[in-house]
């Protein structure tokens, strides 16, 4: 009976405590941005997840790319698959899958919060011949834990995005020095 009431207690105070997954605190703004477009391919799983991660989050979705803050490009999304290893007969042992997303995230200025950026991931299939719908069933899956993972790299990129000031943008007046006139010093 004692142990039950400690572990009760430990439960209580665990939860009363604020102890939460990291980013998985939804109370909190967690992007720079309020909404958002969505340009690539609208059947893609990888958009169909982040799509729904980012309504998680309450970043608003817009149909139209001039209604929101900033627009998320899905430049390129490939999958890739490549014979790792081969057995002494000539039977493949190992793939080697890819899961390639390109990226880019830009607000109505043009200006880059993210600059195009690849994402590549890779996971290795064991294959056996006697096992050929289960290794299908296995390969899926690891594809889709490949795009779940390229969604929250996305998710953490997006969550630190900020305007980047480009080469051929002015530069603040107040930072740059008058001709002929001689750099501010601190005296004391």
């Amino acid at each position: 009976m004692r142990n039950i009431l400690i572990l009760l207690l430990l439960l209580i105070s665990i939860s009363g405590c604020g102890l939460h997954l990291r980013g998985h605190n939804l109370n909190e703004k967690p992007f720079p941005f309020t909404s958002l477009y969505l340009q690539g391919n609208p059947g893609s799983p990888f958009m169909a997840e982040l799509r729904n991660n980012l309504e998680l989050y309450h970043v608003k979705l817009t149909e139209a790319a001039a209604s929101a803050d900033l627009t998320l490009q899905l430049v390129k999304e490939n999958n890739d698959k490549q014979i790792n290893a081969l057995s002494s007969g000539g039977i493949v042992q190992e793939y080697g899958l890819r899961y390639t997303v390109s990226i880019r995230a830009y607000d109505k200025t043009m200006h880059d919060w993210l600059p195009p950026d690849e994402i590549s991931l890779q996971r290795i299939l064991t294959f056996d011949p006697a096992q050929v719908l289960a290794k299908q069933m296995e390969e899926q899956m690891l594809y889709r834990d490949m795009v779940s993972d390229a969604v929250q790299q996305v998710m953490r990129r997006l969550s630190r995005a900020k305007p980047r000031a480009g080469l051929n943008d002015p530069a603040p007046a107040g930072d740059v020095p008058k001709p002929g006139s001689q750099p501010a010093t601190n005296s004391q």
